[in-house]
């Protein structure tokens, strides 16, 4: 039995992760930390998030979390980033008037925008909700068993942008070209909601469960 910890620093709701970490991998032990010497005997960490980067920032840090992620990924424990969580392991996002991120991979998170548009010249919705297809750029130990192109369900006014951004691992459009995912190492992220992702998402969490932490 292993022991994944979902760090918990008052950001959403998080029982829906847990479940669905709890569904794929029904003999393990699926723990929501609240502090970080509950996650510090952990085999893996899922980092989710759900609101402003500026608030999920600061609980992040408040909550001790930083340096535990850090020791995480630098001893090679594998890391799953949601979301949000994905998003507060960039540079820097231009929400809340630009706030400093952790600065795990060097790119930006940007906004979509107020005049969104799609190849025709529609205007799109932002908040972007719904679900899109996912365009697998590299082989992952993630993407096992999911078909190239599959949909997954996101919910995001802010993005990271694919091009030129070499940690990429999927990629799909709504009116700019954005990550869907990204990896380096023993760390996978995704901007689309794996929980949320029916079929499709519970393989990718069924992979984590399961991943050595190399790609």
């Amino acid at each position: 039995m292993q022991r994944i910890a979902v760090l918990d620093y008052g950001m959403g709701n998080l029982h829906s992760v847990a479940s669905a970490l709890q569904r794929v991998a029904p003999q393990d032990e699926v723990v929501l930390a609240t502090r970080p010497e509950q996650a510090e005997s952990a085999d893996r960490l899922l980092v989710p998030g759900v609101g402003a980067i500026r608030d999920c920032m600061a609980g992040f840090i408040e909550a001790g979390f930083e340096p535990l992620l850090r020791d995480a990924i630098d001893s090679g424990l594998p890391v799953l980033g949601v979301c949000v969580g994905m998003q507060l392991m960039m540079q820097r996002s231009e929400e809340n008037n630009g706030i400093d991120c952790l600065g795990l991979f060097p790119e930006p998170v940007k906004f979509f925008g107020n005049d969104l548009r799609d190849e025709n010249g529609q205007r799109l919705k932002v908040p972007h909700m719904g679900w899109n297809q996912v365009a697998q750029t590299c082989a992952h130990p993630l993407w096992s068993g999911i078909d190239d192109g599959c949909r997954f369900y996101f919910v995001h006014s802010y993005y990271v942008p694919a091009d030129g951004n070499k940690a990429v691992a999927g990629r799909t459009e709504y009116g700019v070209s954005l990550a869907a995912a990204v990896a380096r190492d023993n760390v996978f992220a995704t901007q689309f909601h794996p929980e949320k992702s029916a079929d499709a998402g519970l393989q990718l969490l069924k992979n984590f469960v399961g991943w050595n932490g190399r790609a």
